[in-house]
């Protein structure tokens, strides 16, 4: 019997937890990792809200945006004007075409790079602020979703749409009605109460 009971104890001892260290041993604790998971998630989020806090609107922010906002336009109505010029007048095209012809293949690398990186920043800012989008709506869903279940319970409610629901709302009504406790005034009332 002193056998058995040291191997049950051994595997279940302490109400139960040898076996739960034993198991977590090879198998992750799937509460404390969602735990850990809702930790690290909110932490993040609070860490993506402080860096947009604050809103860039001044006047330099404002005109750096419209410059940023130039090259692209720029260059698509650009290359519309080149096949109008074509064309127009397609021997002042062709002689332009030909001095681009001349121009070394290093310099149409370092274009690249240069048109590669605007355009690869501008979508870098883009989208940090589409994140930033992102999560003020994510960090709305749970008030979104405690309206649509208010909407949900007065649409199935007693009567359906339009029917007065007055549980709740008469109990609200007299919760702001009836004066809450205070023991300041009610100690002076009861001394006025004696003085007369």
């Amino acid at each position: 019997m002193g056998l058995i009971e040291r191997i049950v104890t051994l595997v279940f001892g302490d109400g139960g937890r040898g076996l739960k260290s034993a198991a977590e041993v090879f198998r992750e604790n799937a509460e404390a990792a969602g735990r850990r998971d809702s930790e690290t998630r909110a932490r993040a989020m609070a860490q993506f809200g402080g860096e947009f806090a604050l809103p860039r609107k001044g006047l330099f922010d404002r005109m750096i945006d419209g410059l940023n906002r130039l090259p692209r336009p720029a260059l698509a109505f650009g290359t519309l004007g080149l096949f109008i010029a074509a064309m127009v007048d397609p021997v002042w095209f062709a002689s332009r075409m030909q001095g681009i012809a001349l121009v070394p293949e290093p310099l149409w690398w370092l274009l690249g790079a240069i048109v590669s990186f605007y355009f690869g920043a501008r979508h870098q800012a883009k989208g940090q602020e589409f994140q930033r989008q992102i999560s003020h709506s994510l960090a709305t869903v749970p008030r979104v979703l405690s309206n649509l279940e208010r909407l949900e319970q007065s649409r199935s409610g007693p009567g359906g749409i339009g029917a007065a629901a007055a549980g709740t709302d008469a109990e609200l009504e007299l919760d702001i009605i009836e004066p809450e406790a205070n023991p300041a005034l009610q100690a002076w009332q009861r001394e006025a109460d004696m003085g007369r």
